[in-house]
């Protein structure tokens, strides 16, 4: 090592962190390439790679990333034959949007007020958005059962739309972004006559938008896969989520479900990658600037 030098070192030690790396993306890839195999393989090649683990349980399961016979018939059943999977599709699209276009509308001027305006108590009640978001849905489950019971809320929809709008970690992150507005900024559109709604609209929506979007990034992908809101708020199936009916397939299944989850997959990954610049603004923002 002392032969190398100081650059060959350096390089030693990048070509060493770049593979490690490497080897650590490669197995986090995995089981995305084990489900588009599985979603082309025929039933009996699923069958015999799964029967040692769901049913003799003696042995280990075996894969291949290659299907010697390819075929698209999951997919065919999935889109042509299975209505409910389109019902729970345009559930969880619903319920989504719906949630997302409330955190904006209750998160943003919330984040703005904290983050522009120097009020007594503003950090302490901000303290206390920061507690509440640190809250498991397991501590305020019973809670938020009684008050949907009480408004006779229960088994609809807004069931996991209202409690989720008013989810205090959307206020943190769109937080950060304002916060790397420069007050003279402000204060400069204030002296030229600027009124707090227009300075709203110009400066905080504008410049702001790091925060929001990665708000909506992490606020889809976190509510595309629920489970546990409308698995405790939803009885009737027919308004469950996609994500709470993939696991209700069983394993001799394995094919349709792999194609199942793939779809539901696309959306996720396509809102990632569109988004990924702002997501890393965003947590940058709510980490430096909280």
């Amino acid at each position: 090592m002392r032969k190398l030098g100081k650059k060959g070192r350096g390089l030693l030690y990048r070509v060493l962190v770049r593979f490690v790396f490497t080897i650590l993306g490669v197995l986090l890839c995995l089981p995305v390439c084990f489900m588009i195999t599985g979603s082309v393989m025929g039933e009996d090649d699923l069958f015999a790679y799964l029967l040692p683990v769901f049913e003799d349980r003696t042995g280990f399961a075996g894969w291949k990333l290659i299907p010697t016979y390819p075929t698209f018939v999951h997919y065919k059943r999935l889109l042509l034959y299975a209505p409910e999977f389109f019902v729970l599709f345009w559930n969880v699209v619903k319920l989504t949007v719906l949630i997302l276009a409330g955190q904006m509308a209750v998160g943003v001027p919330a984040a703005w007020a904290f983050a522009v305006y120097r009020v007594r108590g503003r950090r302490f009640l901000f303290a206390v958005y920061v507690v509440l978001m640190l809250l498991p849905f397991q501590v305020t489950m019973l809670s938020s059962y009684l008050s949907l019971s009480r408004l006779s809320l229960l088994n609809t929809h807004w069931a996991v739309i209202l409690p989720a709008v008013f989810h205090t970690f959307p206020v943190f992150v769109i937080y950060g972004g304002f916060r790397d507005i420069p007050r003279s900024l402000i204060e400069a559109a204030r002296i030229d006559g600027a009124g707090e709604g227009r300075i709203f609209v110009t400066l905080g929506l504008g410049l702001g938008r790091s925060g929001m979007m990665s708000a909506l990034v992490l606020g889809f992908l976190d509510y595309w896969n629920m489970l546990e809101q409308p698995y405790a708020f939803l009885e009737d199936r027919s308004l469950w989520p996609l994500s709470l009916y993939l696991p209700e397939i069983a394993w001799q299944e394995a094919g349709f479900a792999f194609a199942a989850s793939l779809v539901m997959l696309l959306p996720a990954g396509f809102v990632f990658a569109m988004g990924q610049d702002y997501l890393e603004q965003g947590i940058v923002y709510s980490g430096i600037k909280g």
